[in-house]
């Protein structure tokens, strides 16, 4: 029996029960072992029925009388009686009819549950049950509970893993012993033991210590190798030229913020080395992104390079072009645009200038890494939205240039801090956390669904001072069967009576590419007074004139998602709204106040990494997820600790393969991040 061994040859499963793990996902020895649980019960500290207090509580009694009955649709509670030699009390389960065969026999169990009050008598509601003759003869009765897949029973984990436990305690160690004993860490077969058979809560903490820990360092250790192979890399070297800059900052018609400015000094300060810029530059919505890439770009275009800009639309893509039109036009510096609409002659005129050297900017969407598109002298590559496009696709642009190109990757949307030390750890970053002058920050109110009436003459007064307002809803069609708003029952509402007095556009994922550009054409040249869309226009739609954004059932979309939305407007000097109607008139989410209280994108990324976890924010990359069952990366300590760990080790230069199943995970999360 080794960890690769198939699971059908542990003691105790059979066919029908082997089919179940597989179906679960579990088919080797080394992936049950790493199935970690999900939770405790702590069945340590037992009271007895007559000393029964409101709160969390664990009691040993019989189940003396029990029923289930179904109270509506889709509910039935079962109800139990339960006794020791102190006294009874009533227990309750929604939906678990099956506690009926369980709890019939007679046997005794520990129940532990909240004791509280509810339907008229303090009760245990939803108790855990676990017979006192298949408790583990161990001191702290802690019993870890496994996720349900596919139906998969907690009780049968635990069974399995018993036969499992002799193996467990002779697993090798995972992590270097330097760092083990520098970190003052357990071993990893013991925090395996740990984790499945606690005998304690501090011993169930040093293994959510340790394993945290060897998450973390795997994470990071990846992106520290990147870093030093990134250093190999041979690129080109781009001057810094001190009168262009300046000439170029002197024909803004605007002051740059100091943000904007640190962020281009160590763009020019990365172009002078001969290792390629592998940077990110993230900036809250409205913040200037395209300005300092358009500076850079300048002083690339000067030195007789290229920059090819990939944005992960066309609408966005033509707003960079006509931005970058205006920026470095007066220098003579030429920018094409190169997305599926550029057709016929047009595209292989395009194509001949960017391959002769005509034009110096080239602006596009997928297009730009088609084979067809050949490139005089690459040497800056700018990616926005970055996570929108995989590593194939970034990797395919930077390949068309005969040196590694000058890469800077562009998001709108905040990363929080931990994220970017683990996930993007191989990159240099620059914040733009300033607002250009002039912006006022954006009113931001939750509004009842009652309160209808009152709102939309506020939309009104905004409107006849010839304003724009987006009004955005969650579907597509209508549905009688979901309350949600549709977004063309709310187009027909609004245009036919609240509204019927103002112009009003529809625009959805539905339209074909051609009917969106022309209704966002519409609405860029103020044809438009209303714009009632999906979240279509979370990314790329710059109207400075839109200041009111209206969105219907804002509970329904994630923090970052409505911060985005929000960031469509207040692009101006004029004072922007944002209204958040919920879908009912209960109590507003914590995420629906934080985004009331703040404007702060960067602040906003961390509740929101707190309130989703790392999964959701970062599987939204094309190129996997990360695999943390312990470790949490809001735990900016563990980060610190794990960082400095991988730093050592890289230093020290140690030899990971000496590591196998180290390296093994090292190298998987390497092709995960790279941005190279």
């Amino acid at each position: 029996m080794n960890l690769l061994s198939p699971l059908e040859r542990v003691k105790g499963i059979g066919e029908k029960t082997g089919a179940q793990f597989t179906l679960a996902g579990l088919r080797t020895v080394d992936d049950l072992i790493h199935f970690l649980p999900r939770a405790y019960e702590d069945f340590s500290h037992v009271t007895k029925i007559i000393d029964i207090h409101p709160g969390k509580a664990t009691i040993q009694a019989r189940c003396e009388k029990i029923t289930t009955r179904p109270v509506r649709r889709g509910l039935r509670i079962t109800t139990a009686t339960l006794t020791d030699a102190t006294g009874k009390l009533q227990a309750v389960w929604f939906n678990q009819p099956y506690r009926e065969a369980q709890l019939k026999a007679g046997d005794e169990f520990y129940f532990s549950g909240e004791f509280e009050f509810n339907y008229n008598r303090y009760q245990l509601t939803n108790p855990s049950a676990e017979k006192v003759s298949d408790m583990p003869v161990q001191t702290d009765r802690i019993l870890p509970t496994y996720r349900s897949i596919k139906g998969l029973k907690t009780t049968l984990v635990r069974k399995i893993l018993a036969e499992l436990r002799p193996l467990m305690g002779m697993l090798s160690e995972t992590l270097p012993a330097a760092v083990v004993k520098s970190e003052g860490l357990i071993s990893h077969s013991q925090a395996l033991l740990n984790m499945h058979f606690p005998e304690s809560l501090e011993s169930l903490e040093q293994a959510r210590e340790r394993l945290a820990f060897e998450e973390l360092f795997e994470l990071l250790l990846a992106s520290q190798l990147n870093r030093q192979e990134n250093a190999k890399l041979v690129g080109w070297h781009i001057p810094f030229n001190q009168s262009v800059v300046k000439q170029f900052v002197e024909k803004l018609p605007f002051e740059l913020t100091g943000a904007q400015r640190l962020a281009a000094w160590e763009i020019l300060q990365d172009f002078e080395h001969q290792v390629p810029m592998n940077r990110l530059l993230q900036g809250d919505v409205g913040s200037g992104k395209t300005v300092v890439a358009g500076l850079a770009a300048r002083q690339a275009a000067h030195e007789g390079f290229q920059t090819a800009l990939m944005a992960p639309t066309e609408i966005l893509a033509s707003q960079h072009a006509e931005t970058l039109q205006n920026l470095l036009a007066p220098f003579g510096v030429t920018v094409g645009l190169l997305t599926g609409s550029v057709k016929g002659a047009a595209r292989k005129h395009l194509y001949s200038a960017i391959a002769e050297g005509g034009v110096q900017v080239i602006v596009g969407t997928h297009a730009l890494i088609q084979e067809s598109v050949n490139f005089h002298r690459l040497g800056f590559v700018v990616i926005d939205e970055q996570h929108r496009f995989g590593v194939k696709q970034r990797q395919e642009l930077l390949n068309k240039s005969e040196h590694m190109p000058h890469l800077l990757a562009m998001t709108a949307t905040p990363i929080p801090r931990s994220l970017a030390l683990t996930v993007y750890g191989e990159l240099d970053i620059s914040v733009l956390n300033e607002l250009p002058k002039g912006r006022k920050p954006i009113e931001t109110k939750i509004w009842s669904p009652n309160s209808r009436a009152q709102l939309y003459p506020l939309i009104d007064v905004e409107l006849a001072a010839g304003r724009q307002a987006y009004v955005i809803c969650s579907l597509i069609d209508e549905n009688p069967e979901n309350e949600l708003k549709s977004v063309q029952a709310e187009f027909k509402k609004l245009q036919n009576s609240i509204f019927k007095h103002r112009r009003i556009g529809l625009l959805h994922g539905k339209l074909k590419t051609d009917e969106k550009e022309a209704v966002m054409q519409q609405f860029v040249r103020g044809e438009l007074d209303i714009l009632v869309s999906t979240s279509v226009v979370e990314v790329g739609v710059d109207v400075p004139n839109a200041t009111v954004m209206l969105i219907e059932d804002a509970d329904r979309f994630g923090l970052s998602q409505l911060h985005q939305l929000r960031g469509r407007v207040g692009r101006s000097v004029h004072q922007s709204y944002c209204y958040l109607i919920t879908s009912t008139s209960a109590k507003p989410s914590t995420r629906l106040k934080e985004i009331e209280r703040s404007n702060d994108g960067f602040y906003l990324a961390e509740v929101d990494l707190k309130l989703r976890g790392p999964g959701e924010i970062y599987g939204r990359a094309q190129h996997g997820a990360l695999n943390l069952q312990i470790a949490t990366l809001a735990d900016t300590k563990m980060i610190a600790r794990a960082q400095r760990a991988a730093k050592a080790f890289v230093g020290s230069g140690s030899d990971l393969l000496q590591y196998k199943e180290l390296a093994i995970r090292v190298h998987q999360y390497q092709r995960l991040t790279t941005l190279n």
